[in-house]
């Protein structure tokens, strides 16, 4: 039975803390099956163009990048091979380009760190092109049911909690009310943690509705108690009380989220009286130093993909649960979406501590 020997490895979608633990275990963990690494510039990017942008990973290259964010390797968050945007406006399928560059590297596989969409377009290009696909999960949004943990969201709610620490100070100090408007996409893990370790008076998540005016009320009876300050935590997908999202439109014509933050602000100094600020957090989630468990959760990762690799279980996905590294089909990890559990701990938790979540009881 022939040996994987050349394998691909490559990061897709937004960067996080991890992904380069994730890169450097492949590395060290490739040395014990004599497999060779080679490392792939800007994802599928770098299969696509020609040359195919790719180096070979050793010892040396990966030294030192336990600490580092980002990615070494480059990554895109846009560019779909399937339907590839030209400059003259034009969607082009390129998908053949990529399999082409995967063959022309001589792979025996690939492994693809990403989130649900980014790994839903490697798994397809693997059944087209006949490409043996292992998967990492990479998400800071937390969103991909089949694991526990993905890499990067415990760094994202690391710098969030850090964020409202600095801000309870200015809050304390200026007798305001602090918003801090985090990511998560459509999901609000990190919101819901961040606002727990970080004592927020107030959590807003995608997944409870809520009350403005009870808010509001919330807000001002800490006031009349004699705490004059507060701080509120919100994720960018939680939409205004008639259920309209906020978000905007950016150069290159992409619709994101962000502004829930700066329109509950000026709603409650109006309704109240009580001064805010706002802070919206954005890529500082991304881009920090990765955490303790991030590297950990990311070294697990890298090793376990070189095992499945080694034993040619492929179209597989590493996954965290229960404490421990097992492997699903990537089909099925990428069809779990994993929203807050709004009878979960965490939510119970925060409603323990006497935070206002939302009109949990609409959901009991």
């Amino acid at each position: 039975m022939t040996k994987p020997k050349r394998v691909g490895i490559l990061t897709s979608g937004g960067d996080c803390g991890g992904l380069n633990a994730v890169i450097r275990a492949v590395v060290r963990r490739a040395r014990d099956y004599d497999i060779e690494i080679y490392g792939i510039k800007g994802a599928t990017q770098g299969l696509m163009n020609r040359p195919v942008e790719a180096e070979l990973l050793d010892m040396k290259r990966v030294s030192g990048i336990l600490r580092y964010g980002g990615t070494i390797l480059g990554t895109v968050n846009k560019g779909n091979p399937f339907a590839y945007p030209m400059t003259d406006g034009t969607l082009v399928d390129r998908s053949e380009e990529v399999i082409d560059g995967y063959h022309k590297l001589g792979l025996d596989a690939l492994i693809g760190i990403g989130g649900d969409g980014s790994l839903a377009i490697l798994r397809r290009l693997a059944q087209q092109g006949n490409m043996n696909l292992v998967a990492v999960p990479k998400t800071i949004d937390n969103d991909l049911g089949a694991t526990e943990n993905s890499i990067g969201f415990n760094t994202a709610v690391s710098v969030a909690v850090e964020a409202l620490d600095r801000l309870t100070y200015t809050a304390i100090s200026h007798s305001r009310v602090m918003i801090l408007e985090v990511m998560g996409r459509d999901a609000g893990h990190i919101a819901v943690s961040a606002g727990i370790a970080g004592g927020a008076h107030v959590v807003l998540i995608p997944e409870i509705p809520y009350d403005l005016d009870e808010v509001c009320d919330r807000l001002m009876n800490r006031a009349l108690r004699g705490f004059p300050f507060s701080t509120m935590v919100v994720a960018e997908a939680v939409k205004t009380p008639t259920g309209e999202p906020v978000k905007y439109t950016n150069s290159l014509g992409q619709t994101l989220y962000g502004g829930i933050g700066q329109y509950l602000g000026d709603q409650i100094s109006t309704r109240t009286g009580l001064e805010s600020r706002v802070t919206i957090l954005g890529h500082v989630q991304r881009g920090s130093t990765p955490s303790p468990l991030d590297r950990i959760l990311g070294a697990a990762f890298g090793v376990a993909a070189v095992d499945l690799i080694a034993e040619k279980k492929y179209d597989r996905m590493v996954a965290w649960v229960n404490r421990e590294v097992i492997d699903v089909p990537i089909a099925d990890a990428i069809a779990k979406y994993s929203a807050v559990d709004v009878h979960g701990t965490l939510v119970r938790t925060a409603v323990g501590l006497g935070t206002y979540v939302g009109e949990i009881e609409q959901l009991l």
